[in-house]
């Protein structure tokens, strides 16, 4: 009977943490917050009545334990130094110079970038892969253990997911609030009668110095992990090899991180990822770039105050408090409809905002945003406002539920949303309101760059049906007298314009695929085609599965392209741009695939003795292989070094091959041929 209890608390035990792993890690979750409720309600029961069979790592104490009487001081057996900051590309680029210097002169630097989390940095432990101490950064030699409360972050494991974890295992990172449950948090603050808290981060760092850990976690405190501390029983080559493993062991680590061969790819990314800042749901004050090989880090060294292989680029954050007034929809060049609020004017950073993004419906159902709300809106770097949350201590019922249109607000068409995405469309290819932001984007700076065709020029060449389409943006060189009859053109303003037009035909490959409005293909996904392909009929040969084998082209990004190209209107489109004559690009030399890997797709996991993780991937491709980062049914090989995860477990379980180190060699060698 014993043994049947104890086997149901565990099971249960597992499932919750699965499930927390699911919602709070993954954002995916499998079942809703009454189902969760009630699986934590049977553990808890259990528990209470088996006292016998329970233990500090449950599910159950993450909601708090007792009291402390005190926080003690703890050294940190590594610094928990500070980062040195700037506020340009020109500093970036500075570092830059300044690292190589410290290094091999030939060395290949990879960059890792991470969003720049704003909250409050924590140091956690686990020993044999249970949660033991947690300590904040201090004055960076030591810091208070907050260990209680650190058991009640949302979505950090008390006990580590897989088989064989570190003897010591000390993860770094940042414990902040989202902006939606700090808004929540303020409105329950102002409902008991109490002064609302300042901003996330002062929330986050008192909720963190409370002794009442049950006090800590209603503040629904989380945690993203970004750096290692001290670590034993395993070693790891880089930063992203350290990122991976810790995730497949269950902790959250900051998103959308990357790794990139040079400062140029890694400072586009940063800029790619300023324009998705309003999708975000915590604080963000900059990015960091950081060298990825744990042996340049050390060959680099630090200073007394900050490690030499790291920098913090900030861009400055600008906020202020107005009201929304209205909401309404435009429709975007690719058929979406894209909220815009309408605000009472505020002063931000020196100039006047009156509107501001809120991008989708999903957006705003996770701001929750009501018409006549108060709200914060941020302006940070070059990126439009956005609204950051609302002010939901300051609503006093007068606020209107805003409803998404059921049809297009320009052409009355139904409108459809994206499977799987979040964006609802109009599906209507000749919608005008697309038909104007695709042709306008088509001619900006981003893409072909035409001289003098703006948006107030745009909206009289559709609404005349003198532009309906790309194509015919080059057809007005035979329309000159038509176009001088057009408001505010004379003979001089038609020139310049022909003159645009006739010089745009001749810009690179990639500005045209950029200016096609391929969903998914913005100037980096454009220039990586255009220099892989060398042409638009080289691109067009390809099915998805060639295109997703180029590096940075993933099969969703693959599918949209192939899909384009093979739809009616992606072929009209071609076929009249090259009767036109525009610049389809120019064939590149390229050598064909060969080695014994060719047309197989591997997966490296666990720690390596021959190879860093980098090395092997370039084993790889020179044999012709495919790296990969995830384990999936189309997996041809997994090579599995010590301490291998939950890569291995599935590999497994789908019956994929898995090779050793000494098994991988041999498989690329001449002998195996043979």
């Amino acid at each position: 009977m014993s043994k049947r209890i104890q086997a149901e608390i565990e099971r249960l035990r597992e499932e919750i943490n699965r499930h927390n792993h699911l919602y709070y890690v993954e954002a995916r979750p499998e079942i809703s917050d009454l189902e969760f409720d009630r699986l934590l309600k049977q553990l808890e029961e259990l528990e209470r009545e088996h006292p016998e069979f329970d233990s500090p790592d449950s599910p159950t104490h993450k909601v708090g334990g007792e009291p402390v009487e005190g926080f003690a001081s703890v050294v940190h057996r590594a610094p928990m130094l500070s980062i040195d900051n700037v506020y340009d590309e020109a500093g970036v680029r500075e570092f830059d110079v300044r690292l190589r210097k410290l290094l091999d002169p030939e060395a290949r630097v990879e960059y890792v970038v991470e969003f720049k989390v704003d909250g409050v940095a924590v140091a956690l432990v686990y020993e044999a892969g249970v949660l033991v101490q947690a300590v904040t950064r201090g004055d960076g030699r030591q810091g208070d253990d907050i260990t209680h409360n650190a058991r009640t972050l949302l979505g950090v494991p008390l006990k580590l997911r897989g088989k064989k974890p570190p003897a010591r295992l000390e993860v770094r990172g940042e414990a902040f609030i989202s902006n939606s449950d700090f808004a929540h948090l303020r409105a329950r603050q102002v409902a008991a009668g109490d002064p609302p808290f300042a901003n996330p981060r002062n929330a986050t760092a008192g909720a963190l110095k409370l002794l009442d850990p049950k006090e800590c976690a209603a503040r629904r405190v989380r945690f993203f992990a970004h750096s290692a501390g001290v670590v034993e029983g395993v070693d790891y080559e880089s930063h992203r090899q350290f990122l991976t493993a810790i995730a497949e062991r269950g902790i959250p680590v900051t998103p959308k991180v990357q790794v990139f061969a040079d400062i140029d790819a890694a400072l586009a990314y940063c800029q790619g990822l300023m324009e998705q800042m309003h999708e975000l749901d915590f604080e963000v004050d900059g990015f960091v770039l950081k060298v990825n090989s744990f042996a340049q880090r050390l060959q680099a060294g630090a200073t007394s105050k900050f490690p030499r292989w790291v920098i913090a680029y900030k861009f400055e954050r600008y906020e202020a408090v107005t009201q929304i007034e209205n909401i309404d929809v435009h429709v975007g060049k690719t058929g979406s409809l894209n909220p815009v609020a309408h605000l009472k004017p505020v002063e931000i950073a020196g100039t006047t905002v009156s509107r501001a993004s809120l991008h989708n419906d999903d957006e705003l159902k996770r701001l929750g945003v009501k018409i006549g709300d108060w709200a914060v809106v941020e302006k940070a770097g070059k990126i439009i406002p956005h609204v950051v949350r609302v002010e939901e201590h300051r609503r006093d019922g007068s606020e209107r539920e805003f409803h998404f249109p059921e049809s297009c607000p320009e052409c009355r068409t139904p409108v459809v949303k994206d499977e799987g995405g979040v964006y609802i469309r109009c599906p209507n290819p000749s919608c005008p309101a697309q038909l104007r932001e695709s042709v306008r984007f088509f001619a900006s700076r981003a893409a072909m760059d035409i001289e003098g065709l703006g948006i107030k020029l745009i909206e009289q060449l559709v609404e005349q049906g003198l532009v309906q389409s790309f194509a015919d943006i080059y057809r007005l060189q035979g329309r000159r007298d038509e176009l001088i009859n057009l408001e505010r053109m004379g003979e001089k303003s038609v020139d310049n314009l022909l003159e645009g037009i006739a010089a745009s035909k001749a810009r690179p490959l990639w500005r045209l695929l950029t200016g096609l409005n391929i969903r998914h293909v913005g100037t980096r996904t454009a220039q990586i085609l255009a220099d892989h392909f060398g042409t638009l009929d080289e691109i067009l040969a390809q099915t998805p599965e060639q295109l997703s084998d180029v590096d940075e082209i993933g099969p969703v990004i693959a599918t949209s392209v192939h899909a384009y190209f093979a739809s009616d209107i992606g072929r009209r489109i071609v076929a009249e741009l090259r009767e036109l004559g525009l610049n389809f690009g120019e064939p590149v030399a390229r050598k064909q695939p060969t080695g014994k890997l060719v047309g197989k797709t591997l997966v490296v996991t666990g720690t390596l003795t021959q190879f860093t993780r980098e090395q092997i991937q370039e084993l790889i491709h020179e044999h012709g292989g495919k790296p990969a980062g995830s384990v999936s049914k189309k997996t041809d090989y997994v090579v599995a070094g010590e301490n291998a995860g939950s890569k291995l477990d599935k590999a497994q379980q789908l019956g994929v091959p898995v090779l050793t180190e000494a098994e991988f060699l041999k498989l690329i060698s001449d002998e195996s041929a043979a």
